[in-house]
């Protein structure tokens, strides 16, 4: 029974119409990756925003949550991780669908190999303006302040913040820096750090990618749910990167 990975769904943007689509694609992915499933990772970015105050979480997205509580009801483990835009994660996915959420990386060992799965933001040489920033909007005492403000002003706010930072980065995506690539790196060296690490699986990038960083261990960056619709299925038998096409 195979493994499934994906990351990078962004739902939300860029319109309500688009994200519709790709929801109503991811739920039919999910519905037929469940019928052989041993478990599903999603790692990270599921929504371009995600917020959840006390009595509050963000509009939408039924049709993909009702699928994640059945596929969970029907014993099939999910996992989630907290990507750059969704980080604020609280009870809500645990206590109402039955699935934990990671905010760090998670090493794993199925079929005998060692896969190594993150987001990937903050990793890597650089960016130091960034791993700064992520110190203070993960800091609990940021995530309880931004919990006061009204949940208007705090969509509207943290949209925005999201919007500009999908735009800054826009230039960089799909953009492939070859050995300057900084998951690449990452994984070069924690290869040599590590060998029992057989798989370094990210998402982040949205570049679909598949190389070898040493003699035994190969980076995966797994691509994005708004133009690959791309996919890691993990069996006994093989580990492939593949592309998900519902028609």
């Amino acid at each position: 029974m195979p493994r499934y990975i994906l990351s990078d769904v962004h739902l939300g943007v860029p319109s309500y119409p688009d994200s519709l689509v790709r929801e109503k694609k991811l739920v039919r992915f999910l519905e037929q990756a469940s019928a052989d499933a041993e478990a599903i990772y999603i790692l990270g970015d599921l929504f371009d925003f995600w917020f959840e105050y006390r009595h509050v979480v963000p509009k939408g997205y039924v049709r993909l949550l009702g699928t994640l509580a059945r596929i969970v009801d029907n014993g099939i483990p999910i996992h989630i991780f907290a990507g750059n835009h969704d980080m604020w994660f609280k009870d809500y996915f645990p206590n109402e669908l039955g699935i934990p959420v990671h905010y760090h990386p998670l090493t794993q060992t199925w079929y005998g190999k060692t896969y190594f799965l993150a987001h990937g933001d903050g990793l890597g040489p650089g960016d130091h303006g960034y791993k700064a920033l992520k110190k203070v909007i993960r800091n609990p005492f940021s995530v309880w302040a931004f919990g006061f403000l009204h949940p208007f002003w705090g969509f509207k706010i943290a949209n925005s913040f999201s919007a500009t930072s999908r735009n800054a980065g826009r230039k960089h995506l799909k953009k492939y820096y070859g050995d300057d690539e900084f998951l690449y790196q990452y994984a070069y060296h924690a290869a040599r750090q590590d060998p029992s690490i057989d798989y370094f699986v990210f998402g982040h990038r949205h570049l679909p990618l598949v190389r070898p960083v040493s003699d035994t261990a190969t980076l995966i960056i797994l691509g994005d749910w708004i133009s690959d619709f791309s996919y890691l299925r993990i069996s006994e038998e093989a580990t492939e990167l593949l592309y998900f096409d519902s028609e």
